[in-house]
């Protein structure tokens, strides 16, 4: 894929570059791990201080940087105005709490003694020069959340974002740059996803964090593991969404419409397959086929627009690919199916798909297995708690899920036994800076936000006290 803005709403390339030459990212490099050795001893407060001068500038920019991310990638302007609002938060959140989180550790003396110690503590260091090699569907946040923690412990980053958000990708750059943070700590590097190996490869680079695909996953994971260096993955969901017989069906059904549609649909913790109990499945069903049904696709820049385009022509292919086989092997399209008709103003050329209720999925269909990743759910009738959960974990990912019941003991059994990351009760997922995010199985390993997230990219180092030395700081 090129370095490129194309406007994902019309096929209009606005604006193309070239990518960084292996002079310019060795320069890029060493600038990094020099600033390292200074600013890993900068005080928290001076860090806080900084990260919140970036969250004010976000705020004051809100406007222009979110037009930018929906002219690259096609989410709702709105949509893309509360992205930024979420990474200002998440920054002022970290400034608060990030000397908290990173404390030393104190075990009880007694606990120690047999060692021989007359203390010992744990301290969390930073470990240095940090890759990130984000992705396109929320280009502000994915970054924010790993770049806020990683600053606020002392780390650097180099960011190596997706080829479609180069404005987003250099805008971040320049937003930590003015905010005073040291022109080394946060790098964008403009390269293509093949350059990505020699920089992680390279000695100063002492870990990465990936989000984005399983197979991008999967190369980065081996090249890190080659070097043994430390990696934090977030790859692809195909979150359940379970609504059992006392829950509330009206709202379950509104909340299920925008757990799907979110980032137009774009999303790896989006909900994508909605197992529902026999007992209210049919009015589960018309109320959220009626709810998909209702949605205004058209152009993101317009306040009124639901759902805009999805990122890439490739992206709706394969999209299409997946209902395509769904409704060839006998899956019922209760709404949507196919590209919408006479948008007109030019957008008859973007890559938009309508909303899209898929009923009658069986194993044999590709649908059921591989992720969805557009305006496209799928609908399957259980009937029982015991289906509900054995279909829910019969995926090969496990990011997240949702639960609707309010039933105690289903709530329980739920928290216990779905294989996800996260289980959300009678409500939607959500990434949040005070709550650990990431998954299990193929949606990768490690975890981001909270106090999980920061740790993450630290060197947990114990540090041992003899009799002699009981005087030390």
């Amino acid at each position: 894929m090129p370095i490129a803005t194309v406007n994902p709403a019309n096929g209009e390339l606005i604006r193309s570059f070239d990518a960084l030459g292996e002079e310019e990212t060795e320069r890029r490099i060493t600038a990094a791990a020099e600033t390292f050795r200074q600013y890993r001893t900068t005080p928290f407060e001076q860090r806080a201080a900084w990260l919140n001068r970036a969250a004010d500038l976000l705020d004051e920019d809100r406007d222009t940087i979110a037009r930018t991310m929906t002219v690259e990638m096609g989410k709702p302007v709105t949509a893309a105005r509360a992205e930024a609002a979420k990474c200002a938060k998440a920054m002022r959140w970290y400034a608060a709490h990030a000397e908290g989180l990173l404390a030393d550790e104190h075990p009880d003396p007694a606990d120690v003694r047999d060692s021989g110690a007359s203390r010992a503590l744990v301290r969390y260091r930073p470990l240095g020069v940090v890759l990130a090699v984000m992705p396109w569907n929320f280009p502000l946040w994915q970054v924010v959340r790993f770049a806020a923690p990683a600053l606020m412990a002392g780390n650097v980053g180099l960011l190596k974002h997706a080829s479609n958000v180069p404005q987003t990708a250099l805008y971040l750059e320049d937003l930590f740059h003015r905010a005073g943070f040291p022109a080394g700590c946060f790098r964008t590097l403009l390269i293509g996803s093949g350059a990505v190996e020699a920089v992680l490869r390279d000695p100063r680079v002492v870990a990465a964090t990936l989000t984005g695909s399983e197979p991008a996953g999967r190369a980065v994971a081996a090249t890190a593991g080659d070097d043994v260096k430390k990696t934090v993955l977030e790859l692809g969901g195909s979150d359940p969404y379970l609504v059992l017989p006392s829950a509330d069906v009206e709202k379950a059904a509104a909340t299920a419409v925008t757990a799907r549609v979110q980032n137009n649909g774009q999303s790896c913790i989006a909900a994508k397959r909605f197992i529902v109990h026999a007992d209210v499945y049919d009015a589960f069903a018309e109320r959220f086929t009626a709810g998909m049904r209702a949605l205004t696709v058209g152009d993101p820049l317009e306040e009124g627009t639901d759902i805009g385009p999805l990122s890439t022509e490739q992206g709706r292919t394969d999209l299409e690919e997946l209902v395509d086989d769904a409704v060839e092997r006998g899956a019922e399209a209760l709404c949507g199916g196919r590209r919408p008709d006479k948008l007109g103003g030019g957008l008859e050329n973007g890559w938009f798909y309508e909303p899209t209720v898929l009923a009658s999925i069986t194993t044999a269909m590709r649908i059921h297995r591989e992720e969805t990743f557009g305006p496209v759910a799928t609908l399957y009738r259980v009937a029982d708690l015991d289906e509900a959960v054995h279909l829910a974990n019969d995926t090969p990912f496990g990011l997240s899920s949702n639960v609707w019941t309010r039933d105690p003991g289903e709530q329980e059994r739920c928290a216990r036994d779905l294989e996800a990351g996260g289980v959300f009760f009678n409500g939607m997922t959500a990434s949040h800076p005070a709550l650990p995010f990431g998954g299990i199985k193929r949606s990768g390993y490690g975890r981001e936000l909270a106090g999980h997230g920061i740790r993450e990219f630290c060197n947990a180092t114990t540090l041992w006290y003899g009799p002699e030395a009981s005087g030390a700081s």
